[in-house]
């Protein structure tokens, strides 16, 4: 099982190497406005999965959305720190 942290951290790396073939290369490659766009996608699929579908249903469409966070952090060159200094 991954932590957020863990995630982050694979995700940074995918960044770094520029791996073409990566999702989160091509992700944050594309920038800031396509990657918004599959946050209020996912975060409407987290509202209708907490309103409509199981507890399951709803954590994986959660992960799913802290994923595409992690990925908007990346492309906006910001640290898991940065975020947390305003928890």
């Amino acid at each position: 099982m991954k932590r957020f942290e863990d995630l982050f951290q694979e995700l940074e790396h995918k960044v770094h190497q520029q791996d073409p073939m990566s999702g989160t290369v091509q992700a944050v490659n594309a920038g800031t406005h396509e990657i918004g766009k599959k946050i209020l996608e996912e975060a409407g699929e987290v509202w209708m999965a907490a309103s409509h579908e199981t507890r399951e249903r709803t954590a994986e469409e959660i992960s799913q959305l802290l994923y595409h966070i992690q990925v908007m952090m990346l492309a906006c060159d910001l640290s898991l720190e940065d975020v947390y200094r305003h928890l």
